[in-house]
């Protein structure tokens, strides 16, 4: 008998809401193969951040041309968040502002960033239980993914709109608080969004505001946490692997990033189907989720 439905844990779930809760958490991690997806995720991840950010300093180096003062304040807000190659574009961040570089940059960005959002688009849908034959077409999971681009993309820019409007109201106390206050804000938005859109289903938007919370304190947190883990990677793993400290360390964060947030998706579906077994057991109807039309 597995060790989630024995007569003892039974017991337990049943005496304790916040044990039942994660319990059927971890057995969905487990059903559901969200550890092969988050691999999934943070792989193409991983892909998409090169181009990425080749093409937005090949921008940077063509749009503030002759206004270094301001292409370093801008780049140092953008690539903050991303450890290890963020710090070496913050010392560098023109590569010569070549148009070809910026073609192929937003190329391969386009390709990894969209595999990307497929990948958490499954994802979702595994999670959530989805039948396969009730899935989105695939026409629909890449007008998606691209819309999941956008509001990544829109969160950044809201991170840096935010953190200028603090820094502009100089609050020195207050300055850095409110700066994370306000990337906390950001990020449980955007997640709840990829939360609610990226998937076949229309889950309503309260069985998702607690894993979105979660999530977007969790992923403000690796993304302060980011300084920490590059010198870490420098310090104990460049002197052995090079180069290749540089793919561990963005791996690494990339991974618990993907971790963190296909948890809270789980979180998230194992509440539902809990209220779901609830409902049942009161002999009422409980809607785990409505198909999108």
């Amino acid at each position: 008998m597995p060790w989630h439905t024995s007569d003892r844990m039974l017991e337990l779930r049943d005496r304790s809401r916040f044990l039942d809760v994660t319990v059927e958490m971890l057995d969905g991690w487990r059903r559901h193969l969200s550890g092969r997806n988050a691999s999934l995720i943070a792989f193409f991840g991983f892909l998409s951040i090169f181009p990425l950010a080749l093409a937005a300093a090949t921008v940077l180096g063509i749009v503030l041309d002759g206004n270094e003062d301001l292409q370093r304040r801008v780049t140092e807000g953008a690539f903050d968040d991303i450890p290890l190659i963020g710090q070496n574009l913050k010392a560098n961040p023109d590569p010569g502002g070549n148009v070809f570089v910026l073609i192929g940059g937003l190329a391969g960005a386009l390709w990894s960033s969209t595999k990307a959002f497929v990948a958490i688009h499954s994802a979702q849908d595994d999670s959530w239980e989805v039948d396969v034959d009730d899935r989105s077409t695939t026409p629909k999971v890449r007008g998606r993914a691209l819309l999941g681009i956008v509001i990544l993309g829109g969160a950044q820019i809201g991170s840096l709109v935010l953190a200028g409007i603090v820094s502009a109201a100089s609050l020195p106390a207050f300055g850095d608080l409110g700066i994370i206050a306000a990337t906390v804000f950001v990020n449980i938005v955007s997640t709840l969004l990829i939360f609610r859109l990226l998937v076949s289903i229309s889950p309503p938007w309260p069985q998702l505001v607690l894993g979105a919370v979660i999530a977007g304190v969790i992923i403000t947190a690796l993304q302060h946490f980011n300084t920490a883990l590059a010198l870490y990677f420098q310090r104990n793993a460049a002197s052995t692997y090079g180069d290749f400290a540089v793919v561990l360390g963005l791996v690494t964060w990339l991974s618990l990033m993907a971790i963190a947030s296909l948890m809270c998706v789980e979180l998230n579906a194992a509440r539902t189907r809990l209220a779901d077994r609830d409902a049942v057991r009161r002999g009422e109807r409980f809607d785990l989720a409505i198909p999108a039309p």
